[in-house]
């Protein structure tokens, strides 16, 4: 692949995307950023049970070959591998589904709601506020959905 151009971001999401299907690892984002002097590739990896230190240095020594051999940016740059965090948004229903019996925060254009996702069935979202009132959220109406620390 090497001396083939340079890619797009979006290519380069597609290329982690496929990749790290076969990995115990799933892509979340991308972002690249000029700190200071210095750019900066960061990928943000996820998976099922939260991602660990040793999972950020496993997953760091795979895709950096990957990365090395797609030779995507052409100017030097940092790769950086981290998680989205504790916090992380929910981008898909998928996401939504791994969810369920974990403490999220939501907002719609009405109302922002924090409690446990006790359902979904792909349409509407079930929670129960700390009021022990359960609320039925249709998907349509999320503007934004992300887990959330229960404190």
């Amino acid at each position: 692949m090497k001396g083939m151009g340079y890619m797009n971001l979006d290519s380069l999401k597609e290329s982690l995307k496929v990749f790290l299907e076969n990995t115990p690892y799933e892509f979340y984002g991308l972002e690249y950023n000029k700190k200071g002097k210095d750019r900066i590739l960061t990928i943000y990896i996820d998976k099922l049970d939260g991602v660990t230190m040793d999972d950020v240095v496993a997953a760091t020594n795979l895709i950096n070959p990957f990365i090395d051999d797609l030779d995507p940016i052409k100017e030097e740059y940092l790769l950086e591998i981290s998680s989205p965090g504790a916090e992380k948004e929910l981008r898909s229903k998928e996401a939504i589904k791994k969810a369920v019996d974990r403490f999220v925060y939501l907002e719609t254009y009405e109302q922002k709601l924090e409690g446990k996702l006790l359902a979904f069935d792909g349409e509407y979202l079930t929670i129960v506020n700390n009021k022990n009132k359960k609320i039925k959220v249709d998907y349509i109406d999320v503007n934004h959905i992300r887990l959330a620390i229960k404190f």
